[in-house]
């Protein structure tokens, strides 16, 4: 007998991956590529659609192939802030724009003092004034720049509901895409912002679904259930919601290292967003209010940094343990900026007593960018769990600690986060086990 797996597609913007969760949601079989960039029309790289495209319909097809596995669900999580333009059969009509291009300042300052000022619209939107990023405004863009190749679109999909549609879903608006930084959502009123209708771009939305639906479809003369697709970031923490009930903040690290609260309620403020404060909305329609920081690309530098100075290999702070005799007076109070770029490497005389010093100087950074998603009772109380690179990390993590005396701080590990969050975001459709436990693997840090 065959076994019923879900296929996810894991699209980043580097990495593309096809996995195959089976009923215990374990990791069956998998597949990856790295696919090279084009130039939109004004010579600026954007992802190879087309090459995208390909690359997906022969992944899957030869999932489908594999034997002893009946593919049953697809779903997808992918990068947000990339929108698609497409005919009314689902034909891109555009390249799909680099949430990084370059965006026109007299064209932002335009949109934001016709809808009330850049503070009023940030925080009714949650979302920091980002240009492409705030991908509501590419399409400002295509409306004031383009208006007639944006009569032609029949819809606008955000990539992961673009991916969907591929492989026979409808063509909706999925609240993780639409409440992810872009300028779309107004999450005061939980919908739309007015500016949509007032700019007649409105209608090229398709119909919302939720993050937890499928569309019923026969792919290659098979049944299969294909979810809308998710957020990426969003995906990632499913497997959280769905392993732990009280509240809980998550730290997930990387080139970015990005706080994610679903309990905090709080209304934005300016000064969130002034500091890279936002929200994002879950699958089911919640606010999760976010921080990011810039952690591992300042790690990055200033460890190459220290290599070049002491003589050592790039990677050598993975060698380094935790010693607190090592920080000397160093203070972990929380701070906005960095304070260890420019200091003098000759201040320390080892890579050891630097590398500490860096750590601090990170710590105290995370901390101010922790407690813009903390109210002050989670600062005290309910986990923190930390997963990505910087959770292998035994100096961040014992400072982290440190820092939050009164909580107990984890070092979490999810294999494959935000495929596995996208897999069970649709488990009610297609898998007829109870959510199996042990999906989060924890590691105290004492």
């Amino acid at each position: 007998m065959k076994k019923r797996v879900c296929a996810v597609f894991d699209v980043g913007k580097t990495n593309k991956k096809l996995f195959l969760f089976d009923e215990n949601y374990h990791i069956v079989y998998e597949q990856a590529v790295t696919l090279p960039e084009t130039t939109d029309e004004d010579g600026d790289p954007c992802e190879d659609l087309a090459a995208l495209t390909h690359w997906l319909q022969a992944a899957f097809d030869k999932a489908l192939q594999q034997p002893g596995f009946e593919v049953v669900a697809l779903n997808i999580s992918a990068y947000g802030a990339s929108f698609v333009h497409t005919d009314a059969e689902g034909r891109p009509l555009l390249p799909l724009y680099n949430y990084l291009k370059p965006y026109p300042a007299d064209l932002q300052r335009r949109f934001y003092k016709s809808y009330g000022g850049e503070e009023t619209v940030t925080l009714q939107t949650a979302s920091p004034a980002l240009g492409s990023l705030n991908s509501g405004l590419q399409l400002y863009r295509l409306r004031h720049q383009r208006p007639d190749v944006l009569t032609t679109i029949a819809y606008c999909l955000h990539l992961p509901q673009f991916i969907s549609v591929l492989f026979g879903g409808k063509p909706v608006s999925e609240l993780t895409s639409i409440g992810c930084h872009t300028a779309l959502w107004d999450f005061s009123q939980q919908a739309y912002h007015p500016w949509l209708r007032a700019e007649k771009v409105a209608g090229k939305l398709p119909p919302m679904a939720s993050g937890d639906s499928v569309t019923p479809t026969a792919e290659k003369g098979r049944n299969l259930l294909v979810g809308t697709g998710l957020h990426d970031s969003s995906a990632a923490l499913i497997p959280y919601l769905q392993a732990f009930t009280e509240p809980f903040v998550l730290l997930s690290t990387g080139t970015w290292n990005i706080a994610l609260n679903p309990f905090d309620s709080r209304p934005l403020s300016t000064h969130q967003l002034r500091y890279d404060g936002l929200c994002y909305l879950s699958y089911t329609g919640t606010p999760v209010k976010a921080a990011r920081l810039f952690a591992g690309h300042i790690h990055a530098g200033q460890t190459q940094r220290l290599a070049e100075h002491f003589h050592t290999d790039p990677d050598a702070y993975r060698k380094v343990s935790f010693n607190p005799g090592l920080l000397g007076t160093e203070s972990l109070t929380p701070s906005a900026s960095a304070t260890f770029p420019p200091r003098s490497l000759q201040d320390f005389p080892d890579y050891a007593t630097a590398y500490h010093a860096l750590m601090a100087d990170l710590v105290r950074q995370q901390l101010f960018s922790l407690h813009l998603v903390l109210p002050e009772n989670q600062a005290r109380e309910g986990p923190l769990f930390v997963d990505g690179g910087f959770s292998q990390n035994p100096v961040f993590m014992q400072l982290l600690a440190r820092a939050f005396p009164q909580k107990k701080v984890y070092a979490a590990t999810v294999a494959q986060a935000t495929a596995l969050g996208a897999a069970l975001a649709i488990h009610r459709h297609w898998n007829p086990r109870l959510m199996p436990e042990g999906l989060v693997a924890l590691r105290p840090i004492v």
